[in-house]
């Protein structure tokens, strides 16, 4: 998607800009780290940089110790920027954030639309953290569900042995029970899922 998106900011005057959170380095993924990463993407797309970015990093530098961005700096930053062009925000893996740094980030990205008209974030993550983006974005967001299936993953597992740094160590017996354990643990796993959610859609409804 991102790659689309990309794509199609060469031809129109579109900014792009993405993040990807990782569970191990969740701690160094704060709410400043995003945005200003965000940021810097948008603005190393434009052909010279807004005199009011420029000012705002000087104005930190006065500052003893030369105190970085915080949030509500980079937030003005972001809706200078946004009024120029079209912008695209996608944030992968939401899920692996810090919960105490994720519910900024959200109310973050709700700030940037509310003042950015023009601005699109798509944003992916486990079904758990859905009410917590409903409370933070509320009515301005939409939400996909994707589920893998059977053929989806075996056809993955497929392209990934291909891959194989050590292909002579594979034979077409390993092969066969490499996919049908994994497909098969996959396939349980998302019945057990779904089993769940029925079973707490049922006592919803009987309460």
């Amino acid at each position: 998607m991102i790659d689309r998106l990309c794509d199609e900011a060469v031809k129109e005057d579109t900014a792009v800009a993405c993040f990807y959170f990782d569970f191990a380095a969740r701690n160094e993924q704060s709410p400043v780290n995003l945005l200003g990463s965000l940021l810097r993407q948008l603005v190393s797309g434009l052909e010279g940089i807004p005199e009011v970015v420029v000012g705002s990093f000087r104005n930190q530098k006065k500052v003893i110790g030369g105190r970085g961005l915080q949030v509500s700096g980079i937030l003005e930053m972001f809706q200078t920027i946004t009024a120029i062009r079209r912008t695209f925000i996608c944030v992968d893996a939401l899920d692996e954030c810090a919960p105490e740094h994720r519910m900024v980030i959200l109310e973050s990205l709700g700030q940037i639309v509310r003042d950015s008209l023009d601005t699109r974030i798509f944003v992916t993550g486990r079904s758990h953290i859905r009410s917590e983006v409903e409370r933070r974005l509320g009515g301005a967001a939409a939400f996909v569900l994707i589920e893998p299936t059977g053929g989806g993953i075996i056809a993955y597992l497929r392209e990934r042995l291909r891959s194989d740094t050590t292909p002579e160590m594979m034979s077409s017996a390993l092969e066969t029970s490499i996919i049908e354990s994994i497909s098969k643990t996959a396939s349980e796993t998302y019945v057990r899922t779904i089993q769940r959610q029925c079973s707490a859609n049922l006592s919803l409804t009987n309460s």
